[in-house]
């Protein structure tokens, strides 16, 4: 009797430990109490009304970020070349067919259409939070998980432009107006 009292203890303290590790990203909520920690109870997902997901909270770094905030012109702006403006998102959008944004520089002259400052909330949704920017299977660079990170970072922090963004003469895009 005392070996089935053991075996059942440890069966239900290794079921203990199971049910803590559930993952709770995209269950449904109506309010914060239905998501427990870290998990926040927001409408990201489109169509799928509130569901639970993990944050960054403005100006709390998440998985112990350290140094400094990336900023467009030393850190983001490459990984969009790379893997978003080739053919979708930049001057030639024949892949994609998005023609209401561009990431192919920070933000519009002229009042064009929206640049990557606009945009560094839905950047941050589909390259980090969903991961399905770039698609699976495109012919282009899929950023590391590293990368993601720091695209999440750059828009929690604001989405910097420059180390020095107090100057509006440090060229980001290679000196070409507008783009790359």
């Amino acid at each position: 009797m005392t070996f089935l009292r053991a075996s059942c203890l440890s069966v239900c303290v290794a079921m203990a430990c199971t049910l803590d590790a559930i993952d709770f990203t995209g269950k449904t909520c109506e309010d914060a109490q239905d998501c427990p920690p870290p998990y926040v109870c927001v409408a990201a997902r489109p169509g799928e009304g509130r569901t639970c997901e993990v944050l960054g909270l403005p100006g709390a770094p998440d998985g112990g970020d350290a140094g400094p905030v990336p900023t467009w012109c030393g850190d983001i702006q490459p990984i969009m070349a790379a893997s978003c403006v080739s053919s979708c998102h930049g001057a030639d959008t024949s892949s994609s067919g998005v023609t209401s944004f561009r990431l192919d520089y920070f933000a519009p002259e002229d009042g064009g259409v929206p640049g990557a400052q606009a945009m560094a909330a839905r950047i941050q949704a589909r390259a980090y939070v969903f991961q399905d920017m770039p698609p699976p299977g495109s012919p282009v660079p899929m950023p590391t998980a590293q990368e993601r990170e720091r695209i999440a970072r750059w828009a929690r922090e604001g989405a910097p432009l420059c180390a020095d963004a107090g100057s509006e003469e440090v060229p980001c895009d290679g000196g070409v107006g507008g783009g790359l």
